[in-house]
């Protein structure tokens, strides 16, 4: 298992679309590990495959919600959910993060209830369904996989303040990442 290093925001593979998997092999299990290990090493709650640079549909989600673990992955996720909110998200409930857009959190609004089907690495039927954090997580993941940032959903002032923030940091070009376990996770330096 690898560690890798994780693409900042505004390198153009985040906002690419995910290509489907269609080979099921020991590479592929060996990928699913690699992105567990990255997001293990990153401490995150979850890691699409193009957020290190690769274009398969495909996400591992490792998290705590209520006190309950969950832990898996989904190979060509199709996602369905209940309504988005109409209203602003809650300045401190509905805060999201990303380890794209490392040590930034926004208020972002997400469905309240979410549902993931699609295969596991040996091609098996998968379902996720989730309420809570693990909602959010599976939207944020498979956002990801349609080549959409968080930032994209940002509404009023909380997506100004980010597209600031881009600015301000310098992650307006490609090729900017950040390697888990390295000292400077902030500065998103190779």
């Amino acid at each position: 298992m690898t560690v890798r290093p994780i693409l900042i925001a505004g390198d153009p593979r985040l906002t690419t679309p995910a290509v489907p998997v269609t080979v099921f092999d020991d590479e592929l299990a060996a990928f699913v590990a690699d992105l567990f290990e990255t997001n293990t090493a990153a401490a995150g709650a979850g890691l699409a495959a193009n957020q290190i640079g690769d274009p398969r549909a495909v996400f591992v989600y490792d998290l705590t919600d209520s006190g309950t673990r969950y832990r898996g992955h989904v190979v060509n996720p199709v996602l369905r959910t209940s309504g988005l909110p109409e209203t602003m998200p809650h300045p401190e409930d509905d805060l999201e993060g990303c380890l794209s857009v490392p040590e930034e959190w926004f208020p972002t609004g997400r469905a309240d209830r979410a549902e993931v089907t699609g295969v596991d690495m040996t091609g098996a039927p998968v379902t996720v369904t989730g309420t809570g954090y693990l909602a959010r997580c599976l939207q944020h993941e498979t956002d990801h996989l349609a080549g959409t940032l968080y930032l994209e959903r940002l509404l009023g002032r909380n997506r100004r303040a980010a597209r600031r923030m881009i600015k301000d940091r310098r992650w307006t070009v490609p090729g900017n990442s950040w390697l888990p376990g390295a000292a400077d996770r902030a500065a998103g330096a190779q």
